[in-house]
């Protein structure tokens, strides 16, 4: 079930673009008024079950932070296609390519776009997409730059508002709406994504937990075992005792997902040391065959007992390898703020609010504190994240969106190859505003007593 927002003049458009797609329910919210986008999604929420939300950038924003956490989304942003097919159209009603001013489209789009047709940048003016922008500051520009021109040029938008607010102006207007081809996109690849996760889930995992340091192995061995079978999150995993070898888990990967916070930290560590009196290390593995499962459990466990304290590892037939996980204890939870391994309260506020997990915002925090400035490309963000080109293109669009990153230009590596976008990381920026914000209140109050 994906759920679908569109402005009402847009349904057709998204319609047609849905023909193609099988075996998904949609369900289909429409707005007239952008004010509006936020009520319309709460109530459908509110009576709806989805596995993932598609939406424009515009009714994204509005609703993004009604979103359950985890929940599979893709935004429909207008793309160099779109933007080529509206200046061809243009064209064809005599307008000519310039001078034009553009709204929403994304800059890398529209100096692609001009640059390919050998458009006089000196008569093109674009205003990318934010959050923050309101319908009247676009107007307001597309104007200004009418009178700029000369009293001459037209409009290429995006926004429904937009184009209606400036009907009855002497600018010729042009819809920037992304074709059926570009929503097709993205809605197959949304719907793509549900299953890969769903597929994920439901993949086999093995975890292996070893007595690293006691006085009587034997007896924390089996100390283990009863602990990890009274841990209510461990109900639907087979649990063996391995003898030396210590405990083996075999469950989904889902479960263990569940288990360990998406990959962050270990709670069951933290318990195996206090109540055993030992210090247990535990390794994860996910693998084609159960065997597989095992023996990379048994590789991230023996990796796990060469550190210091007790922590965690996994490591995936794939070759990713995500560690050390930490046991979360509440000594730990301020120095772990921005690490792999824990998130705190700040960070679950910043991911929800642009629509990702935790667990990404901290590895993203983690990464801003290691580039200490230094502007990043997607494709560099990917390898550091271990994800795909394609994956760090559309997380750094989500940041984007949710103010999470800068532009910084372009960079060229190659004399004949094409600019890479650079971008500078502002998680870290965020989030130290988040806690200024909190802290305020307090200090007012305490300035007064």
């Amino acid at each position: 079930m994906i759920g679908v927002v569109t402005h009402s003049t847009h349904g057709v458009l998204f319609r047609e673009a849905a023909s193609t797609l099988r075996g998904v329910d949609l369900e289909w919210v429409s707005y007239d008024h952008e004010e509006n986008v936020r009520d319309k999604v709460a109530e459908f929420l509110s009576t709806t079950r989805l596995d993932g939300f598609l939406a424009g950038p515009v009714p994204y924003t509005a609703s993004r932070e009604l979103l359950p956490p985890g929940l599979p989304v893709g935004v429909v942003r207008p793309s160099a296609l779109d933007l080529t097919l509206a200046l061809y159209r243009a064209q064809q009603r005599g307008w000519g390519g310039m001078p034009v001013s553009i709204d929403t489209f994304p800059a890398e789009a529209v100096e692609a776009v001009t640059s390919a047709l050998e458009l006089d940048q000196d008569q093109i003016t674009s205003l990318p997409y934010a959050p923050t922008q309101s319908v009247e500051e676009i107007i307001e520009f597309h104007r200004s730059a009418y009178r700029r021109f000369g009293d001459r040029g037209y409009v290429i938008s995006v926004r429904a508002a937009v184009r209606e607010q400036l009907a009855d102006d002497p600018i010729g207007i042009m819809s920037g709406m992304p074709v059926p081809a570009t929503i097709r996109t993205e809605l197959h690849e949304l719907a793509l994504r549900i299953e890969s996760d769903r597929a994920s889930a439901q993949r086999f995992a093995a975890g292996v937990f070893l007595i690293s340091q006691s006085a009587d192995e034997e007896r924390a061995r089996v100390g283990l075992m009863n602990l990890l079978l009274n841990t209510p999150e461990f109900a639907g995993a087979w649990i063996e005792d391995r003898g030396r070898r210590g405990v083996v888990v075999f469950a989904h990967k889902a479960l263990f997902e569940r288990v360990t916070r998406n990959w962050v930290a270990v709670p069951a560590l933290a318990e195996a040391g206090t109540a055993l009196g030992a210090q247990v290390s535990a390794g994860f593995g996910v693998g084609v065959s159960a065997r597989n499962c095992v023996l990379l459990a048994e590789q991230a466990a023996a990796r796990a007992e060469q550190e210091d304290e007790p922590c965690a590892y996994l490591i995936e037939d794939s070759g990713v390898i995500i560690g050390p996980m930490g046991p979360l204890t509440t000594s730990d939870r301020e120095a772990l703020s921005f690490s792999y391994r824990e998130h705190g309260e700040h960070v679950e506020q910043l991911a929800k609010s642009v629509g990702l997990s935790a667990a990404t915002v901290s590895r993203l925090a983690a990464l801003d504190h290691e580039l200490e400035g230094r502007a990043i490309s997607p494709g560099e963000l990917a390898d550091r994240l271990g994800i795909t080109d394609q994956s760090g293109r559309r997380l750094i669009r989500t940041l984007d969106a949710g103010g999470l990153v800068s532009d910084e230009g372009t960079a060229q590596h190659h004399p004949k190859g094409r600019p890479t976008r650079l971008y500078r990381l502002r998680i870290a920026q965020s989030l130290l505003r988040t806690q200024k914000k909190e802290q305020e209140p307090w200090s007012s109050t305490a300035a007064r007593s």
